[in-house]
């Protein structure tokens, strides 16, 4: 939506990332504040999502920064974000603690909005991925001027042809398949590889066709075990005594589920633990050593691409064009070769996941890759 231009007068604008870090935040907060510097806007951090506004005696400098350009200067490649994040801190569904040990979700969110509107913020830019993309359009819908940054590794958020993180996301876990290629092949090993992605397979895909992988498993294919063996065993067969087999931490065997590691109050389930699974299931079928490597974590951090610097830098000065054109309860995108607006409530109506008739899955089907089905 567009709001008129007698209120779209801005002096202070804050800025949040929220949910799950991913290389590029950083970027996206330089370009930000640079951006709306140079347009004698003041421009502040609220710390860890919306803590620093919820519970701003938790911080000793206080919950809220004013980022200046000394405060964003040489962060443009490093990892994390310099605000903080959360996962826990929806303030529609706050987890709040009871006597008892247990937790109530809460919702807080006109509490938000009175704390936003007593430090005199004019706009949000809100910097996350599906979960918070949700939050911001509920935020922008009780009146606030919010614009939309998508971040995620796992390139699951809808309008946007990609979001930053995926692109480093997917270059690590690249190299680390060119390194367990070798080890697989010198003991004729099936090594099982589980990355992050949540219930999309992009990370999966797009590592596993460019790091050569035999198999990969990922949610949009429920895959049968007994069809990854017989893949594994046609190799040996072929001469080829090894496989390296990556699964998506969302994959789901056929007439299964999703391998849950956690749930808690508050946040999305955890995913995590199929590539355990698979490997104990696939040692046996097989008959074969096989060995299972989790990338994890390992995929969030580190320093950015090029290529997710340049998005990230391209998406927090688009927000800040965004705003000066008045723009509220939208969500940056990218749309090569430029930079688009989208209704926040349109980004987050579905999840991206992979279309099974792409470019790179037919592909992959070209290569021999098997998906399990």
């Amino acid at each position: 939506m567009t709001i008129s231009s007698e209120n779209s007068i801005i002096q202070k604008v804050a800025i949040s990332t929220g949910g799950g870090d991913a290389p590029g935040l950083n970027a996206v907060i330089r370009a930000a504040v640079l951006a709306g510097i140079n347009r004698g806007w003041e421009m502040y951090g609220i710390r860890d999502g919306y803590n620093g506004l919820m519970m701003p005696e938790k911080y000793i400098e206080g919950g809220v920064v004013n980022l200046t350009r000394d405060r964003v200067r040489g962060i443009t490649h490093l990892g994390g974000t310099i605000i903080g994040t959360t996962n826990k801190g929806n303030p529609f569904r706050y987890p709040v603690k009871n006597l008892d040990g247990t937790y109530t979700e809460v919702d807080r969110s006109d509490e938000l909005v009175r704390a936003f509107n007593m430090h005199e913020f004019d706009a949000l830019i809100s910097v996350g991925g599906d979960g918070s993309m949700s939050i911001a359009n509920s935020i922008a819908n009780k009146g606030v001027r919010v614009v939309g940054v998508p971040k995620t590794i796992d390139n699951d958020l809808d309008q946007t042809v990609v979001t930053f993180g995926f692109d480093t996301a997917v270059s690590f876990a690249v190299e680390c398949l060119d390194r367990l290629h070798s080890t697989a092949s010198s003991h004729q090993r099936v090594l099982v590889v589980e990355v992050m992605g949540r219930y999309a397979g992009w990370i999966a895909l797009e590592c596993g066709v460019a790091g050569s992988a035999d198999v990969v498993l990922i949610p949009e294919i429920p895959y049968d075990l007994e069809i990854v063996a017989k893949k594994i065993k046609d190799r040996d067969k072929s001469g080829r005594s090894f496989s390296i087999v990556v699964v998506a931490e969302g994959a789901k065997p056929k007439g299964g589920s999703v391998t849950v590691q956690s749930t808690e109050i508050g946040r999305a389930e955890r995913l995590g633990g199929v590539g355990e699974k698979v490997t104990e299931e696939l040692q046996a079928l097989t008959g074969k050593e096989a060995r299972l490597v989790v990338l994890g974590h390992l995929l969030r951090g580190g320093t950015p691409t090029s290529n997710d610097r340049l998005i990230a830098l391209r998406f927090g000065a688009a927000a800040i064009r965004a705003l000066e054109e008045g723009q509220s309860g939208v969500m940056v995108a990218l749309d090569p070769p430029t930079v688009k607006y989208v209704p926040l409530a349109d980004a987050t109506k579905r999840m991206k996941n992979v279309p099974l008739d792409c470019d790179t899955m037919l592909t992959a089907r070209d290569l021999g890759m098997c998906f399990g089905d």
